[in-house]
């Protein structure tokens, strides 16, 4: 973690988001956490694989 992180979480502290920004923060975290999950249940589709695997 470098400097610019830790001022910026100290102006988050000094000043926190509005409720709307937090709903928009939580939808963004629980949407990358469920991209995860599916991933992690169906597994990686080889079409979007750039370089194939040699098999």
């Amino acid at each position: 973690m470098n400097l610019f992180w830790l001022l910026r979480m100290k102006r988050w502290v000094q000043n926190p988001p509005g409720p709307q920004h937090r709903k928009l923060i939580a939808a963004v975290v629980i949407a990358a956490f469920l991209l995860f999950g599916l991933e992690r249940v169906f597994g990686w589709p080889d079409w979007l694989t750039v370089n194939q695997r040699m098999r």
